[in-house]
């Protein structure tokens, strides 16, 4: 993760921040990518929570903390395990090697980070159309 930053929580919510700049300045593309993210991750023949199991595994091999932040808050919300989310990083690890083993360290830290802060609040209906440069 980061080092200037001290959680994924802070990462997630910068990184939300200064995509606002983003949104501004590339209102089309920003569109369009949101979009994309909503056409991707809705149910279909693989359920949401497969889906950012899948998207998980993927940040971890593109070694993108804040992917690894928003997909592992997501899981959470959509009511993955810890155990699920360890067998598809079990996967990440098994395609990309050592890099992978370090990343499925930090996505198992987020999902614990956000799993932890979700256990210290009210439960009111989740949204799990989570739009990830919103959030």
């Amino acid at each position: 993760m980061n080092t200037t930053t001290a959680s994924y929580d802070e990462l997630t919510k910068s990184v939300s921040s200064n995509l606002a700049t983003l949104r501004a300045d590339l209102p089309d593309v920003m569109k369009a990518f949101n979009e994309l993210a909503r056409t991707a991750t809705r149910e279909g023949t693989l359920d949401k929570k497969t889906k950012e199991l899948i998207a998980l595994a993927l940040g971890v091999a593109a070694h993108c903390d804040p992917c690894i932040g928003f997909h592992a808050k997501t899981l959470v919300q959509l009511g993955a395990t810890r155990a699920e989310v360890e067998e598809a990083l079990g996967m990440a690890v098994y395609m990309g090697g050592g890099p992978s083993l370090m990343y499925s360290a930090n996505a198992v830290a987020a999902f614990d980070e956000f799993a932890a802060a979700a256990m210290k609040r009210p439960t009111i209906g989740l949204d799990s159309s989570v739009d990830h440069a919103a959030t």
